[in-house]
């Protein structure tokens, strides 16, 4: 069987009953984490606004929630709007080897969609992002080559596809269907890596309103009986061969179907920033602690990256003095600096005021970075920070930063999260409805019907 036969049935064929207890809790916390972040984004989020706005502006049936904002538009309209949610604060979830943010496409448009049709169990919509997730993370774990270097930007690319398989999943698309919907992907798929060069642009943070979009249509157009190509992804210009050069991994991409779900592999992130920033921050945080470190004991910091995080420290003007948050969490000196600076890293400190604040700029000027040629694409979550005080030099490595399935995040600290993103929504929710979302998606699996979920929002 070919590689997207072979995708197509597997999403086809999925059941919740077929999921394990990991993969069913995995995806639970996900779509709650999602919703969370989504929720502060309303506000905090640079240039959702406008994607809210114009969502409202176009008018038509109120089909699906736009979260946090306690109003309803037309389906495709609503997933374009959340969609432009899921990843403008980057705090939504990521597959660290994979290098995508599956949850930021499959959770909008599940949901949205979940809602429209009505009557959408739990269990269904578990299935759905489980099966979406899995798919845009194969897909991701397959590629041997750096989208970059051919001017694409991966994780909007590859999330169209998973959007695809979430949405094909609640219509109950045959396997034919679903590889149209996949074919009608790969014509909307995109993400120009030029949003990596422009600092000044929130192209980066709402990015995956395009991807969940194209996802969400892309499985009704096939509903309709729009047909695509036999080979999307291994075609002679499919996925594989138009972006990648052919350059994949066959076994990646199938090996353990239906039994291994990759979505069940994302870490879930404790900061607000790129996650290739976070073995820094918590390679930091790790040494003041063991150490008992003051800051103002700290005269440098030297951090090792490789070519692909060297973007996170240059230009380093502009990384110790970032003027718009997209650029703030891509900057290596200023989030270790707010480490330094405050013990932590949130959502506070990523404003025009947390820009400004002297003691987070001083410490940003004592960051120093050395390049390592050795390091890949697939070792930029790991991270290697050099602290040099007043008493000596100390070390540490980070391999699996916290959020990652190999040193996790507790349940009850995405609550947490949960409900601090949520004291940033653009309609205030009551506590009352926050505890009732926060039980029902953790026992989604008993939920009759999504739009108890959505009602809330």
């Amino acid at each position: 069987m070919r590689e997207s036969q072979a995708l197509a049935e597997h999403t086809a064929q999925i059941r919740y009953e077929d999921l394990d207890d990991a993969v069913v809790h995995v995806s639970k916390n996900s779509v709650l984490d999602t919703i969370g972040v989504m929720l502060a984004a309303g506000t905090l989020g640079e240039g959702c606004k406008e994607f809210v706005n114009m969502a409202l502006s176009e008018g038509g049936k109120k089909q699906s929630t736009i979260v946090g904002f306690g109003v309803k538009a037309p389906l495709s309209m609503a997933v374009f709007a959340n969609g432009s949610m899921t990843h403008a604060l980057d705090f939504e979830d990521s597959h660290d080897e994979a290098l995508v943010h599956p949850s930021a496409t499959t959770v909008p448009v599940a949901l949205a969609l979940a809602e429209s049709l009505g009557n959408v169990s739990g269990r269904e919509l578990i299935a759905a992002v489980a099966v979406g997730n899995d798919v845009s993370c194969r897909l991701g774990l397959a590629l041997n080559e750096d989208l970059l270097q051919y001017g694409w930007y991966t994780p909007p690319v590859l999330a169209a596809f998973g959007g695809a398989a979430a949405a094909s999943k609640l219509i109950a698309l045959n396997p034919g269907q679903i590889l149209d919907a996949f074919s009608l992907a790969l014509c909307q798929a995109t993400g120009s890596a030029e949003l990596a060069y422009n600092p000044d642009s929130v192209i980066r943070g709402i990015r995956d309103a395009f991807s969940a979009k194209a996802g969400l249509i892309s499985a009704l157009l096939a509903k309709r009986g729009i047909t695509g190509f036999k080979e999307p992804f291994e075609g002679k210009a499919g996925f594989f061969n138009m972006y990648a050069k052919g350059n994949y991994d066959r076994l990646k991409l199938t090996n353990g179907l239906g039994k291994t779900f990759e979505g069940a592999r994302v870490s879930f992130k404790p900061w607000p920033s790129c996650r290739f920033t976070h073995s820094y921050i918590d390679g930091l945080l790790e040494l003041l602690k063991t150490h008992h470190v003051n800051a103002a004991d700290v005269e440098e910091i030297k951090v090792v990256v490789g070519p692909v995080n060297k973007v996170l420290c240059e230009p380093s003007d502009r990384k110790r003095h970032p003027v718009t948050a997209i650029d703030a969490k891509f900057s290596i000196p200023f989030v270790v600096a707010t480490a330094l600076t405050h013990g932590k890293v949130n959502l506070d400190h990523f404003t025009a005021q947390a820009f400004e604040n002297k003691d987070v700029l001083a410490a940003a000027h004592k960051v120093t970075y050395e390049l390592n040629d050795r390091l890949t694409r697939k070792d930029a979550t790991k991270g290697f920070v050099q602290m040099k005080t007043r008493d000596g030099v100390f070390s540490k490595a980070v391999e699996f930063p916290y959020g990652h399935p190999e040193h996790p995040i507790s349940d009850e600290m995405l609550v947490a999260k949960f409900m601090d993103c949520a004291t940033h929504t653009a309609k205030r929710i009551s506590e009352k409805d926050l505890h009732r979302v926060t039980d029902l998606i953790l026992h989604l699996e008993d939920v009759k019907d999504i739009r108890e979920i959505t009602k809330c929002l």
